[in-house]
């Protein structure tokens, strides 16, 4: 086994800087261009960025309040009039609370509006109520929608322009504050494309939205240990990639995926379905929230600890889905930006 040394492929050297309204900023540049783009705000507009869109672009937005069923109804017949709808809430005001409008109003007719949360899963010092922890599970299980979790202010950028003529509905799931800038300027998101940034052979790291740095901190980790680790990173859950998940499975002795959301129903879930499915006998362990409801905290980093979102957790599970035995290498603590908890 190897020590690996060269960065995986596109990826900036740690720590990486940060960036204020990525999102926001694209969404303005493409409504710039495009007339049929329009913007809707579940009263917080400030919060998910498009306070730049109502500023400069007042007539094509549309404040919705602390409606979101109605913001969603809304948006469903504005895409049957031909716009491009954009609708912003927190993930758990765009998933829980308007479940049987996204349904029937947006999936059932197939209707092109993007559906954009922020503050997923632990990202939020809300508590339960604000925190996002099943929102991909509850959107990835409705008929015909698109689920996409990107990882960095790069794929933020670009994911504004993959989804915008998606024929069906999309779920955005998106951090808030400051944003890390991961990849360099040669990263492209392609959308239902899961990405191999750096080959192994011993144990593949397979992660989404906001583990991928704890996934590619813990490939550093466990080649200091000898073990060469395979990278791949999902921005895309639903439709996924099985053909690339599938052949990387095939070369290694072991997977592990995490994500900043509920074991149950989401990436961990999906890696499981295609594993099973392909016919792969290939351990497998989901690094993510259990079964529970997170709590608040003025924390961040005291959270992902407490509900096992850390790098060491994820080095911990490949030492264990590889079996090889005594403790596993540690993780160092590494520092946090300031705005990389999100305030509610």
């Amino acid at each position: 086994m190897a020590e690996q040394t060269a960065l995986p492929r596109g990826v900036r050297p740690a720590p990486y800087p940060t960036v204020l309204k990525p999102y926001g900023n694209a969404l303005l540049e493409l409504a710039r261009e495009r007339d049929d783009v329009v913007c809707l705000s579940g009263d917080l507009t400030r919060q998910c960025e498009v306070d730049l869109f109502q500023d400069e672009l007042p007539e094509r937005f549309v404040h919705a309040g602390m409606a979101e069923g109605n913001m969603m109804s809304m948006a469903g017949a504005m895409a049957r009039r031909g716009f491009k709808p954009f609708v912003h809430t927190f993930g758990v005001f765009a998933t829980r609370r308007p479940f049987d409008q996204v349904v029937n109003s947006i999936a059932y007719p197939r209707l092109p509006v993007r559906i954009v949360g922020f503050m997923p899963g632990l990202s939020s010092p809300g508590g339960p109520s604000h925190q996002a922890i099943e929102d991909v599970a509850i959107m990835r299980a409705i008929p015909g929608m698109t689920v996409v979790d990107v990882a960095d202010a790069v794929e933020t950028r670009q994911a504004v322009r993959e989804i915008v003529d998606v024929p069906g509905p999309v779920y955005l799931r998106l951090k808030r504050g400051e944003i890390p800038v991961v990849f360099d300027d040669t990263h492209r998101l392609e959308l239902g494309q899961a990405q191999v940034l750096q080959q192994g052979g011993d144990v593949a790291l397979v992660g989404s939205g906001m583990m991928l740095t704890s996934v590619l901190q813990a490939a550093e980790v466990l080649a200091g240990a000898g073990v060469r680790a395979t990278i791949v990173n999902v921005p895309t859950i639903k439709p996924l990639d099985e053909e690339t998940i599938a052949a990387v499975v095939d070369t290694v002795s072991g997977v592990v995926t995490a994500e900043n959301h509920t074991v149950v129903g989401g990436l961990g879930s999906a890696v499981a379905e295609v594993i099973a499915e392909w016919g792969y006998a290939c351990p497998l362990r989901r690094v993510g929230i259990a079964d529970t409801f997170g709590e608040g905290a003025k924390s961040g980093p005291h959270l992902f600890r407490k509900y096992g979102l850390t790098t060491q957790a994820v080095v911990t599970a490949a030492w264990d889905a590889l079996g090889a035995g005594g403790p596993p290498p540690q993780a160092p603590d590494l520092p946090v930006a300031a705005g990389e908890y999100a305030p509610v």
